[in-house]
């Protein structure tokens, strides 16, 4: 008895000790994995459609098919665009040094910029926090250009990741099972909740943030905003921002337009950041289950959280592992893991 405890203490160490230096082994491309793996699950479904017209009786073809396109796109954009995103965030760095903040709040608010010294304060406040966070957008697309050869690293270990996991799909969500620690009855609620909440993060918070993001986007096209490609990529990432929305990037854009005394730019720009925002009621039905709970800020601090630790792919990382966690908490209170 003594003897068997011993040998399964043994098997877990050394389990431990290869799971612990698989960790160092893989740490520099988690994120490209997870990556992959989350590639895999945003887009199996449209695989499976496409591996069943197409009627290719490999699913490996079919995988590897998938892949192949979706990287040609991939790379186009970044080709294409890096560029001009990299030129429109110089400009926009360039353009906030010739900014004036003070004049159109002393004329909105006089009472209050009366004195020159705070109004003076308050304008290097201003400037000094604009011209941050431009400098910042210029040092990342740059970054991208001097970062290539990594980049292009960390998309060979996504896409690899992406083709193997479409493949076998079956056989890795079997061996994740497999491994589960509770019985069968247990193992589907986890399941069911986690594929739910997953799918609600995802379709529901990014794909309707892109949609909120184009929506503006159109506007900034549309009323000939000065670097509308780069405030149209902002547009879309703060648009997967729960609570902030697209209304960061459209109300300081219809501010600038105000000072520039472009009142129609102003309210059109107004306008589309207000569809936009209404858009979340309307498109929300379509993409989330009514069954699952989607707390707002829970998926904020999920964002800003998983940002700090893993980077962009955190913003979707971070609200997973949150729900992940009440998912089994909720089990466990209802005496459901015992």
């Amino acid at each position: 008895m003594v003897e068997e405890s011993s040998k399964k203490i043994a098997i877990i160490i050394v389990i431990g000790l290869l799971a612990v230096l698989s960790f160092f082994i893989l740490k520099s491309f988690i994120v490209s994995i997870i990556s992959g793996l989350l590639l895999a699950f945003i887009f199996s479904p449209l695989y499976e459609k496409i591996h069943k017209f197409t009627k290719i009786r490999h699913r490996g073809l079919t995988a590897f098919l998938f892949c192949v396109f979706f990287l040609l796109i991939i790379i186009l954009i970044l080709w294409f665009a890096t560029p001009i995103l990299l030129k429109e965030s110089f400009k926009l760095y360039d353009s906030s040094k010739n900014i004036d903040f003070v004049t159109p709040l002393k004329k909105i608010f006089p009472s209050i910029f009366e004195s020159e010294k705070f109004s003076t304060e308050v304008g290097n406040v201003l400037y000094s926090f604009v011209l941050k966070i431009t400098n910042s957008i210029s040092l990342a697309f740059t970054d991208i250009i001097l970062n290539f050869p990594s980049i292009l690293l960390n998309l060979f270990i996504i896409f690899f990741t992406f083709f193997y996991t479409l493949k076998d799909k079956e056989i890795f969500v079997q061996n994740i099972k497999d491994l589960f620690p509770f019985s069968k009855d247990i193992e589907k609620k986890f399941f069911d909740s986690t594929r739910d909440i997953t799918f609600s993060i995802i379709y529901g918070q990014f794909i309707i943030g892109t949609i909120q993001g184009i929506i503006l986007s159109i506007g900034i096209f549309l009323f000939k905003s000065p670097n509308p490609l780069l405030l149209s990529l902002l547009a879309v990432l703060v648009g997967i921002m729960p609570i902030i929305g697209p209304s960061l990037v459209g109300i300081p854009l219809a501010i600038y337009f105000l000072i520039n005394q472009n009142t129609v730019s102003a309210l059109g720009i107004l306008a589309f950041t207000g569809i936009a925002s209404i858009s979340d009621n309307l498109i929300r039905p379509y993409f989330v289950a009514k069954k699952t709970k989607v707390y707002p800020p829970l998926i904020l601090f999920g964002m800003l959280g998983g940002y700090s630790f893993l980077g962009l792919i955190g913003l979707i990382i971070g609200p997973l592992i949150l729900y992940y966690l009440i998912i089994l908490l909720e089990l466990y209170k209802n005496k459901n893991l015992s």
